[in-house]
């Protein structure tokens, strides 16, 4: 099957680029001493995962159940499930320990600590968790130095149905910084409050064994991750536009993009409509604001080669509006309806979301794989 064989809009995965990211990023793992933790919640898709892990199942981080039961269901065993865990939710997430993963949870609330314990005391089971330690004022989580990290961490450490592993962060202001210094300052920033959050507990008389860290971006730009043990990262997979404006990767390394079919001219108004709308691109607009802003995503040809005076203006349920960058006027005979462009988005997660399989190709327009990924909850 070539790509102009395929029902649009659908998703396309360059397999050489997604192998040179992530080969990169194993790289920078293993020079920074750390282990690899990838974050599976970008692609949610096994072959993905193995790549990450040098085609082998290795660690993974997860952020929905879903996730976590689809991967262990591969045979994936480590794995730390990094949004905060709540009792409700405990039922179902025994059920995945019990048959066979270690699952790992995060928390910020001694009480929810507590509740847990009571949760393992009545199971006959022990839960282990890491405390989610907030570097930036971006998120969930507790700050290295505040009381609470240590009566959190001394619930977990004294309920007998709970076990203390670690910490975990996630440097969400790597989003806001927008040069390499800042980047650089932000790797640092995450690295240093993370280990003083683990250096904290270990003070108090408790273990502290896992120390995680990481994003994207920190892990592009850190140079030095000293008293961390693993590195966490998603979206550098398949990066994006908003990645590539960071200065993370080039606009050429993004691997994922969405086939689409231009299906009108509006001619009066010097612009084109695709079959890729909100729902299929996501109306995630993270690079507005920014000199590099891509609107809606970057527009390429079938071969995957920029058109750099295109993208998505605008983006209607089922209707994708593109027009030139500079207001110039439209080549719609460059263009006719029935021509297939793909679409570079600006948050590969989000938009991945919205499909359940990747069309993969090698190196020419060739489809040489179907991937299969999970959705929801």
């Amino acid at each position: 099957m070539q790509i102009n064989d395929l029902y649009t809009p659908c998703l396309i995965i360059d397999k050489n680029k997604l192998k040179t990211n992530i080969n990169r990023m194993r790289e920078k793992a293993k020079k920074l001493n750390v282990i690899f933790r990838p974050h599976v919640k970008t692609a949610k898709s096994i072959p993905v995962a193995l790549l990450c892990g040098g085609d082998a199942i290795g660690p993974i981080t997860v952020s929905t159940l879903r996730e976590a039961e689809y991967f262990a269901d591969a045979g994936f065993t480590d794995i730390i499930y990094a949004v905060s865990i709540i009792p409700e939710k405990l039922t179902r997430a025994k059920a995945i320990i019990d048959g066979g993963a270690d699952l790992k949870f995060i928390i910020d609330n001694a009480d929810i600590a507590r509740k847990i314990s009571e949760f393992g005391i009545k199971n006959n089971f022990i839960f282990k968790i890491l405390i989610e330690v907030d570097v930036d004022m971006h998120r969930a989580g507790l700050s290295a130095d505040a009381p609470e990290l240590l009566n959190v961490a001394r619930a977990l450490h004294e309920g007998a149905g709970t076990e203390l592993c670690g910490v975990l962060t996630h440097a969400g202001e790597s989003y806001d910084c927008y040069s390499k210094a800042e980047l650089m300052n932000a790797a640092e920033d995450e690295r240093a409050s993370i280990t003083l959050a683990a250096q904290n507990i270990r003070s108090a008389g408790m273990p502290c064994d896992i120390i995680s860290c990481g994003s994207t971006p920190t892990a592009t730009f850190a140079n030095d991750l000293s008293g961390v043990t693993e590195l966490r990262a998603g979206v550098f997979v398949f990066q994006d536009a908003f990645q590539a404006g960071l200065g993370c990767c080039s606009n050429d390394d993004i691997a994922l993009s969405v086939l689409c079919t231009v299906i009108s001219h509006k001619n009066n108004q010097d612009r084109i409509i695709t079959d890729a709308g909100g729902v299929a691109l996501s109306k995630d607009q993270s690079t507005r604001g920014t000199d590099f802003d891509c609107g809606y995503g970057l527009v390429a040809d079938v071969n995957g080669k920029i058109l750099d005076n295109l993208f998505v203006t605008s983006a209607n349920q089922e209707h994708g509006i593109i027009t030139t960058k500079d207001g110039s006027e439209f080549d719609f005979s460059a263009y006719p309806i029935g021509t297939q462009l793909r679409i570079l988005p600006n948050h590969s997660c989000m938009t991945a979301a919205a499909y359940n399989e990747y069309n993969v190709i090698d190196g020419s327009s060739e489809i040489v794989e179907t991937w299969q990924r999970c959705n929801g909850w």
